[in-house]
This record gives C-alpha cells, structure tokens and sequence, in this order.
C-alpha cells in the first residue's frame, strides 16, 4: 500500500541523504494532500535554504507573476504544491547553483507524485525536472520544449526558469510572455476556481 503525504513528508523532512552539502540538508518544499496545482523546480537556492521557504526570492515574483496568484494565495492556498527535483540547496558551482542531486528525485519522487492524487496542472522549470516529468522532451533545448509544451496538454506547461539570469532569454523570446503566460494565467485560474475542464 503506498505511504501517505504525510508520512513521506515527515520522513523527507529529516531526510539526511546528503549530508555532504555545502550548507548541509534541508529538504524545502510545499505539499499538501489537496494540491491541485503542482511547481516542479530544479532545487532551492541559497535564499530558499535560509528561509526555509521555496521560491522566496526575485524567481518567485516573477513566477508568480507568471501564475497570476499573490503571495498569499502562493504560500498558504494548500492547493499550490512546490516539490523541487532537489529537495535542499546542492550548492555553489562556477556558473550559479549546482545540479540537483540525482538521490534526491531517485528516493522521494515517484511514492509523492503518487500520493498527489489531485494534481490538475503542472508546471516544470528547467531541464533536470523536463527530462524527469517529460522525457520525450530529454535532450531537446528548453526553448523548444517551452514552445511544444504551450497549448498546456495534459494539464502540463514547460516554463523557463523565473530567475533575473534568465532575463535576456525571456528578452529574446517575448512570445513567451506574451502568447504562454495568459495561457498558464487562465488555466491557473481555472483549477483554483472549480472551472477547469477534465
């Protein structure tokens, strides 16, 4: 019989698998069993790790921006899930943050997506959580991914990451913001409304 919500998510959150990290473990995420709505991230970043809060930073303005959604409805709407492909922040690397640890997606992944029985929309930032929840889309540029995830299929959107080092890619790319985001706006609003179709 697969575990509960709540029993995994006790067990996650004295997770100590990697004990190595920089800043030591310290699972950051955000379920609960009525989510509707599910952020798939990479890991939390530095800011996340010492608030103990994901996406409490410039990224998740923008991201929620992105959703439509306050700060509010973002952290306490127990319809909004956050369960990153790293649970704790993997550390400093030369070009910005390390990769999420491939433990981490290996041990909790599967038994919580499982144990998310209402999930009506999910939204997958970054390569790492593209080739895990899509694999069809493994090994093709996230641009492209963006563009053949737009119509939100199967209740499922492809966004590039919200962070300010994404910022000329979005430049370079508006019809993301333009054409995408009303799209995920509408959806969003819909499955917190009760109005989306099934």
């Amino acid at each position: 019989m697969p575990e509960t919500l709540h029993t995994l998510a006790s067990k996650i959150r004295s997770c100590a698998l990697c004990k190595g990290l920089e800043l030591g473990p310290k699972p950051v995420f955000q379920l609960d069993e009525s989510v509707k709505i599910l952020i798939v991230g990479q890991a939390p970043g530095r800011l996340a790790h010492a608030k103990n809060r994901p996406f409490d930073d410039p990224s998740g303005d923008r991201l929620r921006s992105w959703i439509g959604v306050d700060r509010t409805t973002f952290y306490e709407d127990k319809r909004i899930g956050i369960f990153p492909m790293g649970l704790c922040y993997p550390g400093s690397g030369p070009g910005g943050d390390k990769p999420p640890r491939k433990t981490c997606a290996t041990t909790w992944r599967l038994p919580v997506l499982q144990a998310l029985e209402k999930v009506e929309l999910t939204l997958v930032l970054g390569r790492y959580a593209i080739a895990w929840h899509l694999p069809d889309f493994r090994g093709h540029r996230v641009t492209e991914a963006v563009r053949r995830s737009a119509e939100g299929r199967k209740g499922i959107f492809i966004l590039p990451h919200p962070s300010p080092r994404n910022n000329r890619w979005l430049k370079k790319n508006a019809w993301f913001e333009a054409q995408i985001v009303p799209r995920i706006r509408l959806q969003t609003a819909q499955v917190l409304d009760g109005t989306a179709l099934h």
